[in-house]
Protein backbone atom coordinates (compact mmCIF):
# COMPACT_ATOMS: atom_id res chain seq x y z
CA UNK A 1 0.00 0.00 0.00
CA UNK A 2 0.98 3.59 -0.18
CA UNK A 3 1.59 4.02 4.15
CA UNK A 4 -0.26 7.55 4.34
CA UNK A 5 -2.06 6.06 6.81
CA UNK A 6 0.67 5.15 8.98
CA UNK A 7 1.89 8.63 8.59
CA UNK A 8 -1.27 10.81 9.18
CA UNK A 9 -3.26 8.79 12.34
CA UNK A 10 -2.76 8.04 15.58
CA UNK A 11 -3.00 4.43 15.71
CA UNK A 12 -4.36 2.98 18.78
CA UNK A 13 -5.64 -0.17 19.72
CA UNK A 14 -6.35 -1.99 22.95
CA UNK A 15 -3.58 -2.56 25.66
CA UNK A 16 -3.87 -6.24 25.50
CA UNK A 17 -2.73 -6.60 21.97
CA UNK A 18 0.67 -5.85 22.79
CA UNK A 19 2.88 -8.91 22.82
CA UNK A 20 3.85 -7.94 26.31
CA UNK A 21 0.07 -8.84 27.46
CA UNK A 22 -0.38 -11.82 25.00
CA UNK A 23 -1.13 -10.34 22.16
CA UNK A 24 0.75 -10.14 18.60
CA UNK A 25 2.33 -6.16 18.26
CA UNK A 26 5.63 -5.78 19.41
CA UNK A 27 5.51 -4.02 22.59
CA UNK A 28 8.75 -2.44 22.28
CA UNK A 29 7.07 -0.52 19.43
CA UNK A 30 4.23 0.87 21.38
CA UNK A 31 3.34 3.43 23.80
CA UNK A 32 0.64 3.94 25.98
CA UNK A 33 -1.91 5.78 25.56
CA UNK A 34 -4.55 5.86 28.41
CA UNK A 35 -4.56 2.62 30.95
CA UNK A 36 -6.32 1.07 28.53
CA UNK A 37 -5.32 1.73 25.48
CA UNK A 38 -1.58 2.07 23.60
CA UNK A 39 -0.67 3.41 20.19
CA UNK A 40 2.39 2.44 17.56
CA UNK A 41 5.34 4.25 18.75
CA UNK A 42 5.35 7.53 16.49
CA UNK A 43 1.83 8.15 16.22
CA UNK A 44 0.84 10.43 18.80
CA UNK A 45 1.97 13.42 18.16
CA UNK A 46 1.42 16.06 15.45
CA UNK A 47 2.98 15.11 12.30
CA UNK A 48 2.59 11.00 12.94
CA UNK A 49 4.99 8.41 11.60
CA UNK A 50 4.80 5.08 12.92
CA UNK A 51 7.93 3.47 13.45
CA UNK A 52 7.02 0.21 11.64
CA UNK A 53 6.70 1.94 8.64
CA UNK A 54 9.79 1.16 6.05
CA UNK A 55 10.07 3.73 3.68
CA UNK A 56 8.16 7.14 2.38
CA UNK A 57 4.44 7.48 1.58
CA UNK A 58 3.73 7.10 -1.50
CA UNK A 59 6.78 5.56 -2.33
CA UNK A 60 8.10 1.71 -1.97
CA UNK A 61 6.72 0.92 1.62
CA UNK A 62 6.54 -1.74 4.29
CA UNK A 63 5.30 -2.53 7.13
CA UNK A 64 8.00 -4.10 9.69
CA UNK A 65 5.68 -5.95 11.39
CA UNK A 66 3.20 -7.07 9.10
CA UNK A 67 1.67 -10.13 10.16
CA UNK A 68 1.60 -8.59 13.70
CA UNK A 69 0.40 -5.34 13.03
CA UNK A 70 -2.63 -3.94 15.40
CA UNK A 71 -6.34 -4.62 14.66
CA UNK A 72 -6.88 -0.95 13.47
CA UNK A 73 -4.01 -1.48 11.25
CA UNK A 74 -5.88 -5.10 9.95
CA UNK A 75 -9.42 -3.64 10.01
CA UNK A 76 -8.53 0.02 8.10
CA UNK A 77 -9.89 -0.58 4.37
CA UNK A 78 -7.70 0.67 1.80
CA UNK A 79 -10.34 2.93 -0.28
CA UNK A 80 -12.09 1.31 -3.03
CA UNK A 81 -11.41 -1.76 -1.72
CA UNK A 82 -14.23 -4.33 -1.84
CA UNK A 83 -16.10 -1.10 -3.57
CA UNK A 84 -16.24 0.63 -0.74
CA UNK A 85 -14.79 4.55 -0.76
CA UNK A 86 -12.44 4.86 2.81
CA UNK A 87 -12.71 9.05 3.53
CA UNK A 88 -10.05 8.92 5.63
CA UNK A 89 -7.66 6.90 3.42
CA UNK A 90 -8.39 9.63 0.55
CA UNK A 91 -7.55 12.49 3.65
CA UNK A 92 -3.94 10.45 4.36
CA UNK A 93 -3.19 10.01 0.48
CA UNK A 94 -3.83 13.53 -0.51
CA UNK A 95 -2.11 15.32 2.73
CA UNK A 96 1.31 13.14 0.57
CA UNK A 97 0.01 14.36 -2.44
CA UNK A 98 -1.46 11.36 -3.93
CA UNK A 99 -4.53 10.86 -5.59
CA UNK A 100 -7.84 9.52 -4.18
CA UNK A 101 -9.05 5.94 -4.15
CA UNK A 102 -12.47 5.06 -5.60
CA UNK A 103 -14.51 2.34 -6.19
CA UNK A 104 -13.55 1.88 -9.49
CA UNK A 105 -10.31 0.74 -8.79
CA UNK A 106 -9.41 -2.93 -8.65
CA UNK A 107 -7.31 -4.45 -6.55
CA UNK A 108 -4.63 -7.49 -7.39
CA UNK A 109 -2.95 -9.05 -4.32
CA UNK A 110 0.64 -10.59 -4.83
CA UNK A 111 1.91 -13.62 -2.91
CA UNK A 112 3.00 -11.00 -0.82
CA UNK A 113 0.24 -10.13 1.14
CA UNK A 114 1.99 -7.04 2.26
CA UNK A 115 1.99 -5.64 -1.76
CA UNK A 116 -0.90 -4.28 -3.00
CA UNK A 117 -1.22 -3.47 -7.07
CA UNK A 118 -3.67 -0.88 -8.00
CA UNK A 119 -4.42 -0.43 -11.98
CA UNK A 120 -7.43 2.13 -12.87
CA UNK A 121 -10.38 0.46 -14.81
CA UNK A 122 -13.46 1.72 -15.22
CA UNK A 123 -16.45 -1.14 -13.97
CA UNK A 124 -19.17 -1.92 -16.25
CA UNK A 125 -22.53 -0.61 -15.42
CA UNK A 126 -25.22 -3.10 -13.73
Amino acid sequence: TCGACCAYFRVSFYWAEGDDASGRVPASLTEPVTPFLRCMAGTNQKQPHCKALIGTPGENVSCAIYENRPSTCREFSISGEGGEVNEACNRARARYGLPPLYKDMLFHTTADAATVELSRVQLPAN
